[in-house]
């Protein structure tokens, strides 16, 4: 009987659709209106502050779709990498034996975590970076990075073939993962130590040169130089992306840092009494006993977490930086009203990143996963 009620679940599901999609289209006849995504091919009409794409006004819908996912993509990637860094930092020190770092990173944590994320970005928008000199007397550091009102400038990285360039680095990326984790499982089977980080590090340089120079592209390096009354030259990163980045990297560090805590909290206590009775140090004991069996239990939750940095990022239509909300949900709907498109679009694509940060973390939860007889 069992596949006899499935079945006719599945039937009212069908029905509740058709029914569903039925009344949509009637209710767009009736209005003059029709599906479809013919107006992505449409002019879009208005300038974009900040694109990694090549945008004007006179380009499509569909350029302003593809600057929208860049954009949120180059949030959620920089925020999860700080954050992930700051937040190991912060859990690891909740648990240092010296009490003023432990209690300093508890009170960040208690304070950081109880205040709206939105909060932050607004605080780090108006206050910090709003507060910093102009441009001609923006703050220098080492004369390669200027901290102004106009943004962060840092040197750039220019090349005639940004694809090629673009496609190495992911390649060399995923290539020095491969060898970091063979090397260190090698050396778990032999029970010898093995410098896994100065090989993968090569590789990782290695791989884009050679591809550069084996394509012929012409390499350079651009350093921001002040003419006039801005900047010329170098990457800015805008006010809206620096706010951006640094608000949701602080606010999610402090969770974190307490899934950090209690992922190393987790391993019995024994496991650092043996490491130490057999002379190993406390970074020893950390990096090679307990962060190994800890991340097994933060695996899970740290997804979870990664995934609300992704849903997070559409926080930035409060200040303007032109995400993916901001630019395709916000401005393209009133322009074009195809609402129905263009949110079921959005919708498809953040559930895309969502399913791909899950597949990734499963990977990697999968290649540290303990093999059992």
């Amino acid at each position: 009987m069992g596949w006899l009620y499935q079945g006719l679940l599945v039937a009212a599901l069908a029905l509740l659709a058709f029914v569903a999609i039925g009344n949509l289209q009637d209710n767009l006849a009736a209005r003059g209106l029709k599906l479809g995504f013919d107006f992505l091919w449409q002019e879009a009409g208005f300038e974009i502050a900040f694109h990694l794409v090549p945008y004007t006004a006179s380009d499509n819908y569909w350029r302003v779709f593809l600057i929208g996912i860049t954009n949120t993509l180059l949030v959620t990637v920089l925020a999860i990498v700080f954050s992930t860094i700051l937040g190991f930092a912060v859990g690891i020190a909740q648990l240092s034996g010296n009490w003023a770092m432990s209690r300093a990173a508890r009170i960040y944590v208690e304070i950081v975590r109880n205040l709206p994320q939105l909060l932050h970005i607004l605080i780090w928008y108006n206050v910090a970076l709003r507060a910093l000199p102009a441009p001609r007397a923006a703050v220098a550091l080492g004369d390669v990075v200027y901290l102004s009102n106009r943004g962060i400038l840092v040197p750039a990285l220019t090349t005639d073939r940004p694809g090629l360039l673009a496609l190495a680095i992911l390649v060399a990326i995923a290539a020095a993962l491969v060898l970091f984790r063979s090397l260190t499982a090698r050396a778990e089977r032999s029970g010898r130590r093995v410098n896994a980080w100065l090989p993968s590090l090569a590789l990782l340089l290695l791989l884009p040169a050679l591809a550069v120079g084996l394509s012929g592209a012409q390499l350079g390096v651009s350093l921001p130089t002040l003419k006039g009354f801005n900047f010329v030259g170098g990457w800015v990163l805008v006010p809206e992306l620096s706010a951006l980045v640094l608000a949701m990297a602080i606010y999610n560090a402090a969770f974190i840092g307490e899934l950090v805590r209690a992922s190393i909290e987790s391993v019995n206590k024994g496991q650092r009494e043996a490491s130490a009775a057999i002379g190993f140090g406390w970074w020893q004991t950390l990096r090679f006993i307990v962060i190994p069996q800890a991340v097994r239990v933060l695996l899970p939750p740290l997804s979870n977490q990664y995934l609300n940095i992704l849903k997070g990022s559409s926080l930035a239509v409060a200040i303007g930086y032109p995400d993916l909300v901001g630019v395709f949900t916000g401005i393209s709907i009133n322009q074009t009203g195809r609402a129905i498109e263009i949110v079921a679009m959005t919708m498809a694509v953040y559930l895309a990143i969502s399913l791909l940060i899950g597949a990734l973390i499963n990977l990697f939860n999968h290649m540290t996963r303990i093999v059992e007889r």
